[in-house]
């Protein structure tokens, strides 16, 4: 097994997860890469996570994606133990979370890491602000400290003034945002979010996507965040892991993974996504052409491509790519156009 990243928020080593009878023979085993029907009938077994390895950073959002039956569920389930992994090993802020018993497992589930899923699961008999307060209740802190540190999660997530209604009072998106506020109650380190907005309709789920992009800038959680939505993967993700048949395809940044998918599968993922929204000034960078203007505006390497197409349009020439001062080359008008025109085919 190799060694776990001692700086990471979340090191991950090897995790399996099988599903059938003696599931710990298929470890690392020939069987293993069957395809998932082949296996079944051979084995009775389904492997839903295969040999998985990551590191998270502190303060990452790190998006796990993949289409139905891919396994970034059962993926996510694995990290907080809801689901026993069949081997490998999970470090959570440095604790191998795998070798905890119940009660230190239910301590870290409090007080360390945090969990939002797709049905919100709140209490429909107790109030916005007895929700959101509930673990800090389960944890003992008295009544007046966890009302007053529900009542600054409810303001962080934008529901102030709905502390006193009852769930079945709140639209759905503010149902997620109470969802939010609880996981958020007792400042947890590590976020784990599973598919929390694939119920909201799109406008409530794009206002959500958003607020968590805003939350993360206030509060500087780590977040695992799972979807199936590609656009959803791109807007959130600092790096973004695709999945399919329990094993990790390619894990890179959403630029790179646009700009050098992996294979065809990863390829396919990206098609609908336009270069331009998601490429820096960075990857078209070149060396000037004899003759070329290089007096243009400088604009910084990482300014992405559809931000950048305006100023480039009326610079009225090309304009010169820095990173940290150092200069990386010039952009044109016609470079931008090349690369949307290959979007369009």
């Amino acid at each position: 097994m190799s060694e776990h990243n001692s700086e990471a928020a979340i090191s991950v080593r090897d995790l399996w997860k099988v599903f059938g009878p003696k599931p710990e023979e298929l470890i690392n085993s020939e069987d293993a890469k069957l395809p998932r029907a082949e296996l079944m009938k051979k084995t009775g077994n389904t492997a839903a996570v295969v040999d998985v390895s990551f590191d998270v950073a502190p303060n990452e959002v790190f998006v796990v994606m993949g289409l139905s039956g891919s396994g970034k569920s059962t993926l996510v389930r694995c990290l907080t133990r809801l689901i026993e992994p069949t081997a490998g090993s999970v470090e959570i802020l440095g604790e191998d979370i795998l070798k905890v018993n119940t009660s230190r497992l239910r301590h870290l589930r409090r007080t360390k890491f945090s969990m939002v899923f797709q049905h919100f699961g709140l209490l429909p008999h107790r109030k916005v602000i007895d929700n959101i307060a509930y673990a800090l209740e389960v944890n003992g802190v008295k009544k007046e400290a966890r009302h007053k540190r529900a009542q600054e999660v409810i303001d962080l997530v934008g529901l102030t003034g709905y502390g006193q209604s009852y769930p079945e009072q709140l639209s759905g998106g503010m149902q997620q945002r109470v969802g939010l506020a609880r996981a958020l109650a007792v400042d947890p380190a590590v976020m784990f979010l599973d598919e929390p907005f694939s119920a909201l309709d799109p406008l409530i789920r794009r206002d959500m996507q958003a607020e968590v992009i805003r939350l993360h800038k206030e509060v500087g959680k780590t977040m695992v965040f799972i979807t199936h939505d590609l656009s959803e993967a791109m807007k959130l993700g600092d790096r973004i892991a695709i999945m399919r048949d329990g094993a990790i395809v390619q894990m890179d940044t959403p630029e790179n993974l646009v700009a050098k998918p992996a294979d065809a599968y990863v390829a396919d993922f990206m098609r609908d996504i336009p270069k331009s929204h998601v490429l820096t000034l960075k990857s078209l960078a070149r060396a000037p052409k004899p003759g070329e203007a290089t007096d243009g505006p400088e604009l910084d390497a990482s300014t992405v491509i559809r931000d950048a197409s305006p100023i480039i349009i009326q610079a009225g020439r090309p304009i010169r790519v820095a990173s940290n001062g150092k200069p990386l080359g010039i952009v044109s008008s016609e470079d931008v156009l090349k690369l949307i025109a290959g979007e369009e085919q």
